[in-house]
């Protein structure tokens, strides 16, 4: 099995899970360090029992990850089924987000076993309702929300939070719900700064004496867009905002009970699905249970969040 892309809390759950119920099937199970990179360079280590032992309470991937730009190479791949080949090595299991699984539909193209696991903080990849990492980095951006309202009520004053995710807004949003955010800021809903002044302005006026803003780094207005304008705009607007980017410390915690669980299962029936011949697919969580979707499905699917709750989110920030 091999970790790739952005680590995510949980992932050592699944590799745990991968190679306790391999070796009771007994499987041998080996791991490959450093994602594709360690694949193409034949990077592979034995794993026992013992050596996944202690390591289910642990963020990040004790495999590692790296990109590997040049796995996309055709020949480059060929090079690592080769070296499968030669270590008598019969499947894959890849645990990773929208890239990983990509690796892993070209490797299933190329009619080698292969059993995708999702795990990604995003919650972008299609084929599953939550990814592994997702409700820790959740956890992660709360905390700093509420704390910081702390301050902000303190010295009535309006903060901004920037949560990781990329090109999805799934984390801001579900973080500025929860967090009871005056306003958020995502890809995929456009949003002008002046409307955020308003909206700010619309909660002092009904006698808050805090605001908070929540943005994805991937909204046209991220954390720089928004400081800058309200820096230049100061003076007619009123005030100013304070920002704080979460950045990698989102998808560097401690797993929670939900993500142990969700990636215990997962490990679980990417093998289960391997035992079975089942192969080219994708585990996932859909409708509370684990299903298995084609990759050749997720690698051309979006997977499209539910903007309906924007605006449940602007109707609670009154």
């Amino acid at each position: 099995m091999l970790t790739s892309g952005g680590d995510a809390p949980g992932m050592n759950a699944a590799i745990r899970a991968v190679v306790r119920t391999g070796l009771d099937k007994g499987w041998q199970v080996f791991g490959v360090r450093h994602g594709y990179a360690g694949l193409v360079a034949g990077d592979f280590v034995a794993l026992g029992a013992r050596q996944v032992g202690g390591i289910i309470q642990h963020g990040g991937t004790m495999l590692g990850s790296a990109r590997c730009d040049q796995f996309k190479n055709e020949e480059v791949r060929k090079q690592a089924l080769d070296l499968l080949d030669e270590r008598g090595i019969s499947s894959l299991v890849v645990i990773g987000g929208n890239g990983s699984q990509t690796g892993a539909q070209a490797l299933a193209q190329a009619g080698f076993p292969v059993v995708g696991v999702a795990s990604t903080i995003d919650n972008d990849l299609y084929g599953s309702e939550m990814t592994i990492g997702v409700d820790t980095a959740l956890n992660i951006g709360l905390e700093a929300i509420d704390r910081l309202k702390v301050t902000a009520s303190s010295h009535q004053r309006a903060f901004l939070v920037e949560t990781m995710g990329r090109d999805c807004g799934y984390l801001a949003l579900m973080t500025g719900i929860a967090g009871g955010a005056e306003a958020i800021v995502i890809p995929e809903v456009e949003t002008h700064p002046e409307s955020i002044a308003a909206e700010l302005r619309a909660a002092y006026d009904r006698g808050k004496p805090h605001a908070i803003v929540v943005v994805a780094e991937g909204a046209q207005y991220d954390a720089d867009g928004l400081l800058d304008y309200f820096r230049v705009h100061r003076e007619r607007l009123g005030f100013e905002l304070r920002a704080t980017r979460l950045g990698h410390v989102q998808r560097g915690g401690r797993p929670g009970v939900f993500d142990r669980l969700l990636a215990t299962r997962f490990g679980a029936a990417a093998t289960d699905h391997l035992a079975k011949g089942i192969h080219g697919v994708l585990i996932g969580l859909q409708h509370g249970g684990i299903a298995a979707t084609p990759l050749d499905e997720v690698v051309v699917h979006t997977k499209l969040l539910d903007t309906s709750l924007f605006e449940l989110a602007r109707v609670l920030a009154m």
